[in-house]
């Protein structure tokens, strides 16, 4: 959707023909540049668009015929051929029946709304989907699936169904309070009851846009999910038995409340290796665009691109919750880029970039890792962290050390450079083009922060002739995005093995 407006309309003198015009609640368009709303008019009872925003829109060019009492849209040499008051066009010579008239109003040609996907998307180069119940128009490829969930039996135990159509991969994951339904989408088309049942307090959007959330009680217990896929439709079954109550003094310490860490804060040491959460950090978004070529290719797009690849290979190979700093066009801080991943206990921290020099000749993908100071070192003997005691379930008490926020990466630095490794030798397996020093160290702040094992990868450089035309396919994309998973299967395999 590059090309010009081309926009011609001329309109002849004289009321107009439809009465009875009101606004009506406008519609959404979601293409891959983001959603808009669609004005549309009440005309008579019915709902229109003007050709004018349909022109707008789609890059059509409207030429009304005063003399024939017709307009014609044009779009790459297929054209529509409407005339006034009729319920019908024809396409391309070949004719469409309407819901209603095409009419004239305020000097406007007004349409149904179902001439998008009747006589538009036909001679369209682009797929056009209209959801009456929704309001949505869908433009191109995105993956917009319709969510629908029923509670079909309050229980205890609780029984709904989640239903998402067309069939997707998705990733259940049981969280204290809740379920988490993480679907391979880049939005959801949620038609899903306001309250919930029994032991299922809620169905909500989650805090990403893949996701939905299913609200637990506080008398419900670990829920269960079965997914099935029939019909071109993805059913998750899900089970939520009541809690269950094993005797004994209370975990929580009265009065304590969760707290959120800041930059200023201390953060725990992890004290087990067992892998649940990644988290994958989409560099730069928003007026940040990062590196842009001379073609209008842009590092914010790219990173988030190739970051919303490897999550899905991540969730549907490996079953591990992924959570992405940024999942839009925008652009944390590096401060909350960390907080997410530490909040999030992820197991691993990976930022993705794209590189760029003034030199076209420069290439490759670089891997970089954190150059520790003397205050990181100092911090990385076990001597030099602070100590509290918690009191634990059961009685006693748990050591638990607390570092500076600024300096959580210090006790993952092996670590982090076993994973620097791997990453290098996985990109390379796969053919991914690598730099003449594929491994880097340097002093960032994002790694600093993090409070597990991290790595910055510069994925390859846009302002080379070649590595552009690689960023902007998708099968390149694709690649990266695989030999960095591949990298996290062999990383994981080796933490768990040197387990402590």
């Amino acid at each position: 959707m590059t090309s010009l407006v081309a926009l011609l309309v001329l309109l002849p003198a004289g009321p107009p023909q439809a009465q009875d015009v009101t606004p009506a609640t406008p519609l959404t368009l979601v293409s891959p540049d983001g959603r808009r709303p669609v004005p549309t008019t009440i005309v008579s009872g019915r709902e229109l668009i003007a050709l004018t925003d349909i022109a707008s829109l789609f890059r059509v060019l409207v030429r009304e015929d005063a003399l024939a009492g017709g307009v014609t849209l044009s779009y790459r040499g297929r054209t529509i051929v409407a005339s006034a008051d009729r319920p019908m066009v024809s396409v391309d010579g070949r004719v469409v029946t309407l819901p209603s008239p095409v009419v004239r109003s305020g000097g406007r040609w007004l349409v149904p709304i179902e001439f998008l996907s009747s006589a538009l998307a036909p001679i369209y180069d682009q797929r056009i989907e209209w959801r009456r119940t929704s309001r949505l128009l869908l433009l191109g490829d995105v993956r917009f699936p319709r969510v629908s969930a029923t509670v079909e039996a309050p229980g205890p135990p609780t029984r709904a169904t989640i239903t998402i159509t067309p069939a997707t991969s998705v990733t259940v994951t049981a969280e204290p309070g809740r379920l988490l339904v993480r679907i391979d989408a880049d939005a959801l088309d949620l038609a899903v009851p306001p309250a919930g049942a029994g032991l299922i307090d809620r169905l909500v959007a989650g805090d990403q846009p893949n996701v939905l959330s299913v609200g637990l009680t506080p008398g419900a217990g670990t829920p269960r999910a079965t997914v099935t896929t029939a019909n071109n439709s993805t059913r998750i079954q899900v089970e939520v038995p009541p809690e269950s109550r094993v005797p004994g003094p209370e975990s929580r310490v009265s009065g304590s409340e969760p707290r959120v860490p800041t930059p200023e804060s201390r953060l725990p040491s992890p004290d087990s290796r067992a892998w649940h959460t990644i988290a994958i950090d989409p560099g730069h978004g928003g007026n940040d665009v990062g590196v842009r070529s001379a073609g209008g290719a842009e590092e914010k797009a790219l990173t988030l691109d190739v970051a919303r690849r490897l999550r899905t290979l991540v969730e549907t190979r490996l079953g591990l919750r992924v959570v992405l700093t940024r999942n839009d066009d925008r652009a944390p801080s590096l401060d909350e880029r960390a907080a997410v991943a530490n909040n999030g206990k992820a197991n691993l921290l990976l930022s993705l970039h794209v590189n760029g020099s003034s030199a076209p000749s420069q290439a490759g993908a670089e891997v970089y890792l954190l150059q520790p100071d003397r205050e990181v070192e100092a911090v990385a003997r076990p001597a030099s962290a602070e100590a509290v005691a918690l009191p634990v379930l059961g009685g006693g008490v748990r050591r638990l050390d607390l570092i500076p926020w600024d300096l959580a990466q210090a006790r993952h630095l092996d670590d982090s450079a076993r994973l620097a490794d791997v990453l290098v030798e996985e990109l390379q397996r796969l053919q991914v083009p690598m730099g003449k020093r594929p491994l880097r160290r340097a002093p960032m702040r994002l790694l600093a922060a993090a409070n597990m094992p991290a790595a910055l990868i510069e994925m390859a450089y846009l302002t080379n002739p070649a590595q552009h035309d690689g960023l902007t396919n998708d099968e390149f994309k694709t690649r990266v995005a695989q030999g960095i998973f591949s990298a996290i299967v062999r990383f994981r395999a080796w933490s768990e093995e040197h387990a402590p």
